[in-house]
């Protein structure tokens, strides 16, 4: 890995690799994504899938559809990023390294002063190598760099951890209300179709009850996503499903499938 930058993991796997088709395909998601109401109050936490784009883009563009209309007026500085480790194991929380992120679309530059002070306060380390590989934050990047473009990040890889730390560090870092938490997590993997549905629909009413409870069978950012609806709880915010939908509904192929929702906390 370059001293000045990760360079893209799964650039050509999960989104293309040339510039022009990036921005072409997330431009167009975007501009396909619904409209979704006017939130009574400030935004503080996304949810968002991390599939290849062709199978979950749609769903997490109408979760940074609803970013992009929102940063003009809010203005959000910093993004941190939480999701989970799919490629070593992991317990606690793991920071990425000093190295700016780079994708086809140019350099997702790092909050390192952030980082630090997460660091300091709740004695995160940090992982170049658990990081170098994931898949389930660099996804976000493309859609991060065309609705948010300037925002500094913090990504930060959840692996076994009590919901009530991650609860903590949310809340540390809503503190600031220039920073925006995206929490990266799929639901159900590789049941039929039918089945999927129904257990994804627990799952979701589950989430916006902010019911802290979720197993890995339920979503696999289940550690993130259980502190970030322990913070809602504690905070007193709401959370509205945004959209959802299966890798099926995608293909044509609905024998095994994956579960997709997007999500917003306000």
């Amino acid at each position: 890995m370059s001293d000045m930058w990760r360079p893209a993991a799964v650039a050509g796997l999960f989104y293309p690799e040339e510039q022009a088709e990036l921005e072409r395909l997330v431009r167009a998601m975007l501009a396909s994504a619904e409209d979704c109401p006017v939130l009574p109050r400030r935004m503080r936490a996304l949810v968002v899938p991390h599939a290849g784009l062709v199978y979950s883009g749609p769903v997490a563009a109408t979760a940074y559809h609803l970013l992009q209309q929102a940063q003009a007026v809010h203005g959000w500085s910093r993004i941190v990023l939480l999701g989970p480790n799919h490629r070593m194991p992991l317990e606690g929380m793991a920071l990425a390294g000093e190295a700016d992120w780079k994708t086809p679309l140019g350099i997702g530059w790092l909050d390192r002063a952030f980082m630090i002070r997460l660091s300091e306060v709740f004695g995160l380390v940090a992982s170049p190598e658990a990081h170098r590989l994931e898949h389930s934050l660099e996804v976000q990047l493309p859609f991060l760099q065309v609705v948010a473009e300037g925002c500094r990040l913090v990504p930060i890889l959840v692996g076994q951890t009590p919901a009530n730390k991650v609860a903590e560090l949310i809340e540390y870092c809503w503190q600031d209300e220039q920073t925006l938490v995206i929490v990266s997590s799929d639901l159900s993997h590789y049941h039929p179709w039918v089945e999927a549905r129904r257990l994804d629909a627990m799952t979701s009413h589950m989430i916006v009850q902010a019911d802290p409870q979720l197993g890995s069978g339920q979503a696999c950012g289940c550690y993130a996503l259980n502190g970030l609806l322990l913070a809602a709880k504690r905070q007193g915010a709401a959370i509205d499903c945004l959209q959802y939908m299966t890798s099926g509904d995608v293909t044509g192929d609905k024998e095994q499938v994956v579960g997709y929702g997007a999500y917003v906390c306000y």
